[in-house]
């Protein structure tokens, strides 16, 4: 039998039980298998422990709502995750509209709490190359403040990334959180690491979710990201998404609120500029 450490080839036989004809290495962790029968299966390796079980659960979940597409999983391991290629295409702003239409049907779909991992999903996640632990949580303030801002804050200060001194502006707003939330919701299905990178478009203009740090959450937290980190046509997103749900009244106001999560797992992966930027918009929160 193959082993997990033959490279991306042995792993896509492994789990789709065709023969590779060919590889391109689309990054260190990343590559385009092409099959005997002539499909191309993208092989992603992850170390992170419990990682690649996170991201095979997070995409079954999202597929199971059926509302935003994403690449069917073939089979994973503790370190390889074998799915289907996304075609690529450019969306228009009609497919934005449609796909904020559907971002919003995949949040009403719901999740158990918040914090909570995908079905069969391991409390041990990840997201990018961060450490995260989905631990159910009933108030969505508190819960965010101690398994989103917090954790990634400390970390910050310890790596010295962030310094102690200025740690206490994330701090009070965290202290904050319950009057600084707006109306309580739900817990809503997120996709949970949605930057622009993580959309794909294909030739048809429909848009497709990868990489997924997925788990119960606020809506608005998968709204913020796509605004942090930019995205085609996101007026039309935006249009489209408040057309079927509307967002509660000051979500604008909002949005830095819930950029701080991922300004700060920025901050722990990538440095200090992202440290700034997480400082930056702590203080752009209003009072409340």
């Amino acid at each position: 039998m193959q082993t997990s450490d033959q490279g991306p080839e042995a792993a896509a036989t492994r789990f789709t039980g065709r023969a590779p004809t060919g590889a391109r290495r689309v990054s260190g962790t990343l590559a385009e298998v092409t099959l005997d029968d002539g499909r191309v299966v993208m092989v992603k390796r992850q170390d992170a422990p419990g990682g690649v079980g996170a991201e095979a659960a997070g995409l079954r979940w999202l597929g199971a709502a059926g509302a935003v597409r994403v690449p069917a999983v073939h089979g994973h391991d503790e370190r390889w995750l074998v799915t289907d290629r996304v075609p690529a295409g450019r969306p228009t702003a009609h497919t934005a509209l449609r796909f904020g239409r559907d971002l919003a049907a995949l949040h009403a779909s719901g999740a158990a709490a918040f914090g909570a991992p995908p079905p069969g999903g391991p409390a041990q996640a990840s997201i990018g190359l961060a450490p995260m632990r989905n631990v159910p949580g009933t108030d969505w303030p508190r819960w965010y403040a101690e398994h989103r801002v917090l954790p990634y804050l400390r970390r910050a200060v310890d790596d010295g990334t962030l310094h102690a001194t200025e740690a206490g502006v994330v701090e009070r707003v965290c202290e904050r959180l319950p009057h600084l939330a707006g109306p309580a919701e739900p817990p809503a299905r997120l996709h949970g690491d949605l930057w622009n990178g993580n959309v794909l478009w294909d030739a048809d203009g429909h848009a497709w979710l990868i990489d997924p740090a997925a788990h119960g959450g606020h809506r608005e937290t998968d709204l913020a990201m796509l605004r942090l980190f930019g995205c085609p046509y996101l007026d039309e997103v935006l249009h489209g998404y408040q057309e079927s749900a509307p967002l509660a009244t000051g979500w604008r106001d909002r949005v830095a609120l819930h950029q701080l999560f991922p300004l700060l797992v920025h901050a722990v992966l990538f440095g200090r500029s992202y440290a700034v930027r997480a400082l930056e918009a702590a203080r752009a929160i209003p009072a409340g």
